[in-house]
């Protein structure tokens, strides 16, 4: 088995392709590589969101319980992308489950040691947000889009 630095993991994900090398080295030290099996629970909504993870292979399911509704796949997180964005924006609660979908191969960020990071030196805090925001806009508006399916009156099976 190959074992790779978590520092190249991080410079060969997606979303570090438009930054320096130079960021991926200073992060390294709030990471590890991390695996979750099929059906895993990663995240569970409402617990505290301590950690950021870079989806390096497999998908997970953010979900989330609607009342008469059941359990509702709101995105599928995969390769290439964030899971975890709720670190980001106080009081840091996850806002969903995750759950994997197979294999998950992911590397993990402390988010205690990144918030520190990102506070400390305005290069990091600047870059890593500008990562951060696009895929956090992206779920909302997913999560909009999926709010209005699911509350759009329904037609009237009897009309007058």
């Amino acid at each position: 088995m190959i074992v790779h630095p978590v520092e190249d993991l991080i410079r060969e994900h997606a979303l570090f392709a438009e930054t320096g090398p130079e960021i991926a080295g200073l992060l390294a030290s709030c990471a590890r590589n991390v695996v979750f099996r099929d059906g895993e629970l990663i995240f569970k909504e409402g617990e505290t969101a301590d950690r950021l993870l870079l989806i390096r292979s497999g998908r997970a399911a953010l979900e989330t319980s609607i009342p008469g509704h059941g359990n509702v796949i709101i995105q599928t997180v995969k390769t290439g992308e964030a899971l975890g964005l709720s670190w980001l924006v106080p009081p840091y609660l996850t806002d969903f489950d995750a759950r994997a979908i197979g294999t998950v191969r992911a590397v993990s960020f402390d988010a205690t040691c990144l918030r520190a990071k990102c506070e400390s030196d305005p290069r990091i805090g600047y870059a890593f947000y500008k990562l951060m925001i696009p895929p956090l806009i992206g779920r909302l508006r997913t999560a909009r889009i999926q709010a209005l399916n699911l509350y759009e009156p329904t037609a009237d099976p009897n009309p007058a």
